[in-house]
C-alpha cells in the first residue's frame, strides 16, 4: 500500500465510525468528560429576577445625590418589601433588587450615617443591577448534544436546575501490547528485553478520554496468540487497540492477523512518527494496530485514534486546533511524510504584534521514535507538511498537548 496522507486517512477513517453507543442518564458530578447526547433547554431564567451586582444601597435614581433613609436590609436569599420613594435599601450581592428601585449605589460611594445613607454622587440609572434572564433566558438551548461536558457546562445545567444529563455510554475499547522483549514495569529485566511502556501510555490516553479499558497484558510475538486474543476481545469491546507487530518485520504478526481474522482497511500513513499504522476490522470490530516505538504509539493515538474515538463516542469536535508560533529551528529537506516535532513553547520577548509571533517553537530533546522524554518535556507538536522546509523565523503551525489529551479539540 502506498502512504496515505494523514488528511486523507482522517477523512476515510471518519466515514467508518459506527453509531454512537446507547444513551444512560447519570447525576451531573458524574458527567464531566462524557458527550451529551441530548441538548438541555432552560426552564428557567438565569438569574431569575434582578438583582445588585454589588454591595450597597437600592435606590431610586431620581432621589440622587443626597441623604436617605435606609428603610431595609436585603441580604441574598430574602424577598424584599417595595422601596418607598426618598429611600435607600442596604443590600448586598446578589440579593432581588426591591421593587421600585432603579440603581444600585455601591457602597464604596456612600457614606452610611446612623439609620441613613449620603449618596455622594449620581450614578447611571441601572447601574449595577444584573437583570432577570441577562445570563439565560428561559426555553433557549444552553447544552448542545455533541458536546464534551467539562466542568463549566455542568454547572451551567445546575444552574437552570437539571440534576442528571442524558449522555452516552462510555466506549469500552481492548487493548494489546505485543512483543517477545516486552516486560511489564515492577518486574526484573533479563537481558535484550525492555519494560512495556505502550500498555500504560495507551490505558491512560484512553481515560483521559473516559473510555472504559479492557488492558490485556503483552503478548509474546505468537500469531496464533495474537490473532485468538484479537478475535476474542472483538465480542466484548467497542473497539480494540493494538500496538506493535505491524510494520513488515518478521516478528510483526498483527497485521497479518487482522487481515486473516477479518479486514484490512488502511496501513501505512505518510506521518513521521507513526507510518505502520493500521485500521481493520474484526468480528465487525473496528481495530487500530498502532507502531511499537513509545513516541509513534503515542502520535498516532493522538493524532488519529483520538479522533476517531471520540466521533465514535458521540462528539462533534474531534481535531485540534491549531496555533502559530516562530521556529526557532531548521528543517532543511523537505520530506515526504508530515512531520510532527516535539516542541517547548516560550513566550516572544521581542514586541510584536505579528499573527504567529507570540510564542516561539524550540525543538524539544532527540526527535526520535524511540525517545518518549521528549514528549514529556514538549509543550506540542510543531506540523511540517509534506515537502516543506523550515528556517529558523519561519510561522509553523502547532498542536498544543491538551488538545492532543483531552477530549476538547481545543
Amino acid at each position: 500500500m502506498a502512504l496515505t496522507p494523514l488528511p486523507e486517512a482522517l477523512s476515510y477513517l471518519l466515514t467508518r465510525v459506527p453509531s454512537p453507543p446507547e444513551t444512560v442518564l447519570l447525576p451531573l458530578v458524574q458527567c464531566c468528560n462524557r458527550v451529551l447526547a441530548q441538548s438541555v433547554t432552560a426552564s428557567v431564567d438565569v438569574p431569575g429576577f434582578d438583582n445588585s451586582a454589588m454591595d450597597g444601597y437600592a435606590v431610586r435614581a431620581a432621589d440622587l445625590p443626597g441623604e436617605l433613609p435606609v428603610t431595609q436590609r436585603i441580604p441574598a436569599g430574602i424577598a424584599p418589601e417595595p422601596l418607598a420613594p426618598g429611600s435607600a435599601a442596604r443590600i448586598f450581592t446578589g440579593a432581588p433588587l426591591p421593587p421600585g428601585a432603579d440603581t444600585v449605589v455601591m457602597q464604596e460611594d456612600a457614606l452610611a450615617q446612623g439609620n441613613g445613607v449620603a449618596i455622594l454622587g449620581c450614578p447611571t440609572v441601572g447601574a449595577h443591577i444584573r437583570r432577570r434572564g441577562c445570563d439565560i433566558a428561559a426555553n433557549s438551548v444552553v447544552l448542545t448534544a455533541g458536546q464534551v461536558l467539562t466542568p463549566q457546562a455542568v454547572g451551567l445545567a445546575a444552574s437552570v436546575g437539571c440534576a442528571q444529563l442524558s449522555v452516552y455510554r462510555a466506549l469500552r475499547v481492548g487493548v494489546v501490547t505485543t512483543g517477545d522483549e516486552l516486560v511489564q514495569p515492577g518486574n526484573a529485566l533479563a537481558p535484550g528485553q525492555i519494560y512495556n511502556s505502550n500498555g500504560v501510555q495507551v490505558q491512560t490516553q484512553l481515560q483521559l478520554l473516559g473510555m472504559d479499558v479492557a488492558l490485556v497484558d503483552s503478548l509474546p510475538d505468537d500469531p496464533n496468540a495474537i490473532g485468538s486474543t484479537l478475535e476474542r476481545l472483538a465480542g466484548q469491546v467497542d473497539c480494540l487497540i493494538t500496538c506493535g507487530g505491524v510494520s513488515v518485520g518478521e516478528e510483526d504478526h498483527v497485521r497479518a492477523q487482522i487481515q486473516a481474522r477479518g479486514r484490512l482497511d488502511l496501513w501505512k500513513l505518510a506521518i513521521k512518527p507513526g507510518k505502520p499504522l493500521a485500521f481493520g476490522a474484526i468480528k465487525q470490530t473496528p481495530v487500530f494496530g498502532l507502531p511499537g516505538n513509545p513516541v509513534s504509539a503515542w502520535a498516532t493515538f493522538a493524532l488519529v485514534v483520538k479522533p476517531w474515538l471520540m466521533r465514535a463516542q458521540g462528539a462533534e469536535a474531534i481535531l485540534p486546533r491549531r496555533y502559530a508560533a516562530i521556529a526557532e529551528f531548521d528543517i532543511p529537506r523537505p520530506g515526504t511524510r508530515e512531520e510532527y516535532l516535539r516542541v517547548e513553547l516560550h513566550e516572544n520577548t521581542v514586541a510584536s504584534t505579528k499573527p504567529g509571533q507570540r510564542w516561539i517553537a524550540r525543538l524539544a530533546g532527540d526527535q526520535s521514535s524511540g525517545v518518549l522524554s521528549s514528549v514529556n518535556r514538549c509543550d506540542g507538536l510543531a506540523v511540517v507538511p509534506i515537502g516543506q522546509t523550515v528556517s529558523a523565523g519561519d510561522v509553523v503551525d502547532v498542536l498544543l498537548m491538551p488538545s492532543l489529551l483531552y477530549p476538547l479539540a481545543a
